[in-house]
């Protein structure tokens, strides 16, 4: 089963409209691509074997993302056209869309920021650019866990889900060797999470390492005085995805982990993990 089978029957359910159906009563929805092109996942449920449940999709590879996060209005329009009615604010909360990223246009774009970056940093132009890694390492770590993406009911903008209710705090560290301080995280975040995905993501943009930590381990091994922590590489390196296995189990896509890797990550990991 590949993203063309989903892509068939999305096409089909649009070849007719369903005001008189109870489909717009569902909370998941699958795009084509970057379309304006949905369908009801139990529509697609009924027609394609082996997708019971959103986890078993996002091992495929595709994306969750909260619709009230990026407000697709093309989805609004869609629904209104679909159904005939309207597509409430209280309801457009509970909605998500299920996608499938074009990983070849994302990665030749990868490549090409690599390069555009390179040239600025020789220029002494670029100082500090790590708002567009950071937000990279969050997409990578949403991809590989199947991370459920909602808006936050705090300021922070949106916050991270594992399985559903599993809050997630994600830590993005850009450059190719860690800070001997360590990577620091908010306390108050450890706290408020489950778990805590940390991406090192490498000068080039590719990911050069992982860990999967539970927040309980975090706050009983480095609690302390003071409002921020310190993981350093010696104290969690035996945790790094490289070099322990403990949380593979997490990975929703490997493939999307082996295909983001550097070569010297993807080598390490190519015999653990098996591409769909």
């Amino acid at each position: 089963m590949d993203s063309s089978e989903f892509d068939t029957f999305i096409e089909q359910f649009n070849e007719s409209t369903h005001g008189s159906s109870d489909y717009d009563k569902d909370e998941f929805f699958v795009r084509i691509g970057n379309t304006g092109i949905y369908a009801p996942l139990k529509f697609l449920q009924k027609k394609i074997k082996g997708i019971e449940s959103t986890s078993l999709i996002l091992k495929k590879g595709f994306v969750c993302d909260s619709l009230e996060l990026f407000e697709l209005e093309a989805f609004s329009k869609w629904f209104e056209k679909q159904f005939s009615r309207k597509l409430k604010r209280a309801q457009a909360k509970k909605i998500s869309i299920l996608g499938m990223p074009d990983n070849k246009s994302i990665l030749d774009a990868v490549e090409t920021v690599n390069k555009c970056y390179q040239i600025l940093r020789s220029q002494q132009i670029l100082v500090n650019g790590k708002k567009l890694p950071v937000q990279l390492g969050e997409w990578y770590a949403k991809c590989i866990f199947g991370l459920h993406q909602k808006k936050s009911t705090s300021q922070r903008g949106f916050d991270f889900y594992f399985d559903g209710t599993k809050r997630v705090e994600v830590i993005v560290h850009w450059g190719d060797h860690s800070s001997p301080k360590g990577v620091k995280i908010r306390k108050s975040l450890v706290e408020l999470s489950e778990y805590c995905i940390i991406v090192y993501v490498a000068k080039n943009f590719m990911i050069r390492e992982i860990c999967f930590l539970d927040c309980e381990f975090i706050t009983r091994k480095f609690s302390g005085k003071g409002h921020t922590l310190f993981l350093k590489d010696s104290d969690i390196g035996p945790y790094f995805f490289s070099r322990s296995d403990k949380h593979t189990d997490k990975v929703m896509s490997s493939n999307t982990l082996l295909k983001y890797s550097t070569p010297n990550m993807a080598m390490k990991l190519v015999d653990r993990f098996s591409t769909e």
